[in-house]
């Protein structure tokens, strides 16, 4: 047996509500985490997830950010909000237990432009990700970070490295915390079975785009030893990135054996 999650930066989940619930249907995944659902816990669409038999676990703000995890199966053990600077009010971190592993849906902020406030706070946020992840992978439990990074790892992970260097999402000081993070004891499931560049879970709505396959690979999944011994497939769903009003990001899944 196994178990499939998802992650997904919905661009607003009240206005991608009947694309979320048509993949939710058609992908069937047993957990989707969600980030940027863009509204406050009380407007989150929790009837409708809940009809089609969803449990939710939120962690909302107004207009802005917002995570979430949806899961066909009880959620346990919720937590909100990163540790460590008890001033930061961004819905960024949401983290829950689903079938005997911890998963976290996370929105790393995006840094630009960099250098300034926002790109400090990005790699301050980083940091503070890095030893919230020491502490839990202490735990010797199974567990999954998902979501969106805002990170390109490699030039292999956007279509023009050269364009994108100074970029927040690109510069080497978001590279190398993301490797610090990796080498904590992290394997990174997509690029762990699909070594080949050009793949990517981003278009931005502006220039075209998605229409001329110009993309960015930022959403992914980290697993911990435990759970990356029981990986058996990673992979992208670009088709929700052409539906009618979709989000600029596109779902990503992990299968794991239970």
């Amino acid at each position: 047996m196994t178990i499939r999650i998802a992650t997904w930066n919905v661009n607003s989940v009240n206005a991608r509500l009947p694309n979320v619930v048509e993949w939710l249907r058609d992908a069937n995944p047993d957990v989707l985490v969600l980030q940027e659902i863009k509204c406050p816990d009380d407007k989150f669409p929790r009837f409708e997830l809940e009809a089609a038999g969803w449990r939710c676990a939120v962690h909302g703000q107004k207009s802005y950010n917002g995570v979430a995890i949806l899961s066909r199966h009880p959620i346990d053990a919720v937590s909100t909000g990163l540790p460590g600077d008890q001033s930061d009010e961004q819905a960024r971190w949401i983290e829950a237990t689903v079938q005997g592993i911890r998963i976290v849906s996370l929105y790393l902020p995006n840094g630009n432009p960099a250098p300034g406030d926002k790109f400090s706070y990005k790699l301050a946020w980083m940091r503070r990700m890095i030893e919230r992840t020491r502490a839990l992978l202490a735990e010797e439990h199974p567990l999954v970070l998902a979501g969106d990074y805002n990170v390109c790892p490699t030039d292999a992970d956007l279509y023009d490295p050269d364009g994108w260097q100074s970029d927040a999402l690109c510069r080497p000081e978001s590279r190398a915390l993301f490797r610090e993070l990796c080498h904590l004891g992290l394997t990174e499931a997509f690029r762990s079975l699909h070594p080949e560049p050009g793949r990517y879970t981003f278009w931005d709505y502006q220039g075209g785009a998605w229409s001329r396959g110009e993309g960015l690979r930022i959403d992914h999944f980290l697993l911990s030893p435990q759970t990356a011994d029981r990986l058996v497939a990673c992979d992208i769903d670009k088709a929700p990135r052409g539906r009618d009003k979709a989000s600029d990001h596109t779902p990503i899944w992990v299968e794991l054996r239970r």
